[in-house]
């Protein structure tokens, strides 16, 4: 029993240690300026994802769990609150940006002084606290991918169209892969977190669905395949588009993904490297719900059901389910048959947000390795692109 107490303590201290210096890398390449500035309210500045994710360590773990603890500024809390309502007032979101102070310097020092806190208390903690410690470790693997996302959003409102880093992540083509459709004779499966690693609550509990025969895309929808859509009307036919969506896109003009534009008569895109040609095999990328439903009517197909698509990733080996694109699915983000939140603040972190939103299945390019999973639920709001989102169609048999 010892033994693996200590092997636990270990794997706890390397997942801690691993994830808080890899935000540091991702981090690295930003001066103060690049990581202080917003360029929307879903976007936040590099240096609040850094805060954010700290202010979590020292308010969940070590100032009730820790004797003696010594906050590092107690009027950073209001700053970097992100949206739990049991801690407390917060600036609000729109009003990120504006945080020229405190500096990246200073958030970086406050980030070593948790770590070098919460490295020192982990071995003592109570079993409640450690499991707040790998929630926290979860949670900043996603700040760690909102933080790439919105760097890239941020440096497409630049007309200079800087570069994150080269070799950065992008979603990458299937070479030669022709689409094809995968079958699932359907039945009665399981689907959400079976309980042997980490899952975020509202991946839970594991229930049995019903799903009648299908069949799914054996890759992702190309650019290529888009800039089809597009040259067909896609954008300008009413009759492909739900009502919301036809509203969004008539409002917003939307002709194209985001960061697509057309240059000297073909299309180039926003990348974490600068703005690049348009890869014609590689997967489209930020697109939006109301964009992907309306290519997967064009296309004669649907898209994935959640269920579907988790049952298909647990069984069946098809290309790009992890790594290059989120995937929409058709399914809204509701809670499964007797989820119930955690207790106390943490509880927030996923329950109350179930209205509204889709489920987006698989991983990115951006995606901490380790991060995804056949259970995991992403989410978010239909109009929603920044995010490297994209496209596999479903259809029934």
């Amino acid at each position: 029993m010892a033994s693996r107490t200590v092997s636990a303590h270990g794997a706890l201290r390397r997942l801690f240690s691993e994830t808080r210096q890899h935000s540091r890398a991702r981090a690295a390449p930003l001066s103060d300026a690049d990581a202080s500035a917003q360029s929307m309210p879903d976007a936040s500045p590099a240096k609040w994802h850094l805060a954010h994710t700290t202010w979590f360590f020292e308010t969940f773990v070590l100032t009730p769990h820790v004797p003696g603890y010594r906050v590092f500024d107690p009027e950073w809390g209001f700053l970097f609150n992100s949206y739990y309502e049991a801690a407390g007032p917060r600036l609000c979101r729109d009003r990120r940006g504006l945080l020229t102070r405190p500096t990246l310097a200073e958030i970086l020092a406050w980030r070593t002084h948790v770590d070098t806190a919460l490295d020192r208390a982990l071995d003592d903690l109570p079993e409640a606290a450690r499991a707040l410690v790998r929630l926290g470790c979860h949670h900043e693997q996603q700040h760690q991918e909102l933080l790439l996302t919105d760097i890239l959003h941020l440096f497409s409102e630049n007309p200079l169209a800087p570069a994150y880093a080269e070799g950065a992540p992008f979603p990458a083509a299937v070479p030669r892969a022709a689409h094809d459709w995968a079958p699932h004779p359907g039945g009665i499966v399981a689907i959400g977190n079976a309980g042997k690693d980490f899952a975020f609550d509202c991946e839970t509990p594991r229930h049995e669905v019903r799903l009648y025969p299908f069949a799914l895309g054996s890759r992702l929808v190309t650019n290529a395949e888009w800039a089809a859509f597009i040259d067909d009307g896609g954008y300008r036919t009413p009759t492909l588009w739900l009502s919301d969506g036809w509203a969004w896109r008539t409002r917003d003009d939307v002709t194209a993904p985001l960061y697509w534009r057309r240059e000297d008569g073909d299309w180039t895109t926003m990348t974490l490297a600068g703005r690049r040609p348009v890869a014609p095999a590689a997967p489209v990328a930020h697109i939006g719900y109301f964009e992907a439903d309306a290519f997967a009517r064009w296309a004669g197909a649907r898209l994935p059901r959640e269920s579907e698509w988790e049952a298909m990733a647990e069984n069946t080996a098809l290309s790009q389910m992890f790594g290059a694109c989120w995937q929409w699915t058709e399914s809204a983000y509701a809670a499964y048959p007797g989820f119930r939140p955690a207790a106390g603040a943490v509880g927030e972190y996923n329950g109350k947000f179930m209205c509204g939103q889709f489920v987006l299945k698989g991983s990115s390019c951006a995606t901490p390795p380790g991060h995804s999973r056949a259970a995991y639920r992403n989410f978010f709001y239909p109009h929603q692109r920044w995010q490297f989102t994209g496209v596999r169609l479903a259809k029934d048999i």
